[in-house]
């Protein structure tokens, strides 16, 4: 696939009736008409086939320190080249990249627009990732907005990353169907994976999605790379002790190894309410998850007042 040339074919589709296509990659499974594009705008139906309108879209390009993905026990103290495109799957009302992870293509607007972004092919990124070694740089991380949803561009540079001695970073809110996930993990060597909850409701009321495929991936992923597991706590909806020691529960029964992010959450996008976890409370979830789990880290402490 290159930039430039037009859209790339998607991977994970198959035809339907009527010119429309079936996306494979998520567990919407969206049925796309011509001219339209799925739910996480970023793939879109161009004369019954599937493009990836989101091949080689970077919207954001920073040299971040590694704990900010955040990735606690994978390079501590190293700093990664994190990139972002645009487009989700999921549809959390508290989204704090939603200029980015709600944006449409061009071709199919539908009033929310596209955030500004520059092309760039796979050659290009990787070289601007070994550009920063001097910095620091130990690899590259595919965030900011949902990485498998561009997940043909992913792995195109996760390859070339790989072969250059780069690590590779996915921070993704897990949201992926099996198959697409064993293509992209022989590439990935870290993930951090966003667990928005640990109730049905929340993931149904709140993210416009579900929670067990989350779990899947977390699981599959878990022994394959490094996985860590980060949730915004946001008081009254999914701050619930009992439920934190249950998310500690099960993900201890994956491996009681993986580091879990509690983090406080701050009012944004579609959200103006509640206010943020106090730092005391946060705490005490975060003790009652370690009776569980080895490591679990409060995240955002030092951002709000």
């Amino acid at each position: 696939m290159t930039v430039g040339s037009g859209p790339a074919r998607a991977l994970f589709q198959e035809p339907a009736a009527g010119g429309a296509v079936r996306c494979l990659l998520c567990p919407r499974r969206c049925l796309i008409p011509a001219g339209s594009a799925g739910f996480c705008g970023s793939r879109a139906n161009r004369g019954g086939a599937l493009v990836a309108d989101g091949y080689g879209a970077v919207s954001a390009l920073a040299l971040d320190p590694i704990e900010k993905k955040p990735l606690a026990r994978f390079r501590p103290g190293s700093r990664i080249l994190s990139a972002g495109g645009f487009g989700c799957n999921l549809a959390c009302r508290f989204c704090q990249n939603h200029r980015i992870a709600r944006a449409r293509p061009p071709s199919v607007d539908d009033g929310d627009g596209l955030a500004e972004f520059s092309r760039m092919s796979p050659d290009a990124l990787v070289g601007a990732a070994l550009s920063c070694r001097d910095r620091g740089n130990v690899g590259l991380a595919f965030t900011y907005n949902e990485p498998f949803v561009n997940i043909e561009y992913v792995v195109d540079c996760a390859r070339l990353a790989k072969a250059a001695g780069l690590a590779v970073v996915l921070v993704t809110n897990g949201y992926v169907n099996p198959e697409p996930l064993e293509y992209a993990l022989p590439f990935v060597d870290a993930m951090n994976v966003d667990l928005k909850a640990f109730t049905d409701g929340f993931y149904e009321s709140v993210c416009s999605g579900t929670r067990l495929p989350v779990m899947e991936t977390i699981a599959r992923a878990a022994g394959r790379c490094h996985v860590e597991v980060t949730t915004l706590v946001i008081p009254g909806l999914n701050s619930g002790r009992e439920e934190i020691v249950a998310l500690a529960d099960w993900l201890a029964s994956v491996s009681p190894a993986i580091p879990l992010h509690l983090t406080r959450h701050h009012p944004d996008y579609l959200m103006p309410e509640p206010p943020p976890i106090g730092p005391r409370e946060l705490l005490g979830l975060v003790e009652a998850a370690s009776t569980r789990l080895e490591t679990v880290i409060a995240g955002n402490l030092g951002n709000f007042p």
